[in-house]
């Protein structure tokens, strides 16, 4: 029997024993697709840019970029210039930052739950944000200003992580079990808080509930991409740090432990991580699903459950995906715009789907 030292246990994670052809394969593949993932941001990025009911050429968008940047370039007319920087670009940002911490957030949760199904959601951050945001427009507040509703949801989505981790220790240890369990319940406490809110509010909160609910960028500013910069990038520095740690959890909690990994910490800092990716991203874009759950299961399928590139490689992904969304929801009904939310569970919830089906068809369970 080969016995793995910590060392070699961390670089081989869940593919031990794995034949090294095939985990080259598996490198050449991660490298592959961190390449393609990138091109196709930075060409969705420009795309998003330029296209909508104002159109810049492409090359013209470049040579504002380059103008403002002191690159050469030249700048646009008036219109344009404003269009481009104070309507376009905050709103691609937005979409940049948004769906890579709920990629990376979903990467993690899966990590941390050893399960592919797992997504922020679980543990209850989105419901709880919704509560707060929802109960700051129903009970009309705004001590923040136009930022009560965000400072709400962000304040409420951190809370409810809290709250569901202390609700679910016994004996100084959290189960994932536990965990999951308690999330179900507080998201079931806190659609009932929010049919309340709803029940009690007038017809126009009603409908900016509604719409907040749907998910969307279309309110995207400077401030707002400001905002949320903080918390994303924190989150997404730290969170590949512990990909080691992640690929001995995947191991099993028994050897993980044997092999010096403190698992109840692993297992807080990293909750905490994803509470603050997500709490922020839902904070100023609304409830938009499936972006944590698809887009790292998508990537572990391909390129194996390394978390060294399934952590970064799914904030990648996850920021194609939602720029991508966003054009689309931008497009496809214009000149009216489809709410980004309901975009991603429309495409998302079938394909999701498949994946399931062609999963447990091919290997019956999940890798």
């Amino acid at each position: 029997m080969t016995v793995l030292t910590k060392a070699e246990a961390a670089d081989a994670g869940p593919a031990a024993g794995e034949p090294p052809a095939r985990r080259a394969r598996r490198r050449g593949t991660a490298a592959s697709l961190t390449a393609g993932l990138t091109a196709a941001l930075v060409l969705l990025c420009l795309l998003s840019a330029g296209i909508g009911a104002y159109d810049i050429p492409l090359g013209d968008v470049l040579g504002s970029v380059r103008h403002r940047i002191g690159l050469g370039g030249s700048a646009l007319d008036r219109v344009g210039e404003s269009v481009l920087w104070n309507v376009r670009l905050p709103r691609v940002t937005l979409a940049l930052l948004v769906g890579g911490s709920l990629g990376c957030a979903g990467a993690l949760m899966q990590g941390v739950f050893g399960n592919p199904l797992a997504e922020p959601g679980v543990i209850g951050i989105s419901a709880g944000a919704a509560v707060g945001a929802v109960a700051s427009i129903a009970l009309g507040l705004s001590f923040f200003g136009n930022w009560t509703v965000t400072v709400c949801a962000f304040v409420a989505g951190l809370a409810t992580v809290l709250l569901v981790y202390a609700l679910s220790r016994n004996g100084g240890r959290t189960e994932v079990v536990t965990l999951i369990l308690t999330g179900i319940a507080v998201n079931a406490f806190a659609g009932a808080l929010i049919g309340l809110c709803i029940f009690f509010a007038d017809n126009a909160q009603v409908t900016q509930i509604t719409f907040w609910q749907l998910g969307s960028l279309a309110q995207a500013t400077w401030p707002k991409v400001l905002a949320v910069l903080p918390c994303a990038v924190a989150g997404l520095a730290v969170a590949p740090l512990y990909a080691r740690k992640l690929d001995l959890l995947a191991l099993g909690e028994r050897p993980a432990r044997h092999l010096g990994v403190d698992v109840e910490r692993l297992r807080l800092v990293l909750v905490l991580v994803v509470a603050l990716l997500t709490a922020a991203a839902v904070a100023v874009a609304g409830i938009i699903t499936f972006v944590g759950l698809l887009v790292p299961h998508l990537l572990r399928m391909a390129a194996g459950p390394g978390h060294r590139f399934l952590v970064p490689g799914s904030a990648l992904g996850g920021a194609v995906v939602l720029v991508g969304a966003d054009l689309a929801a931008r497009t496809v009904a214009a000149p009216a715009e489809l709410p980004l939310g309901v975009l991603t569970a429309l495409f998302g919830s079938p394909f999701f789907f498949w994946l399931l089906r062609r999963t447990r068809r091919r290997q019956g369970g999940w890798a």
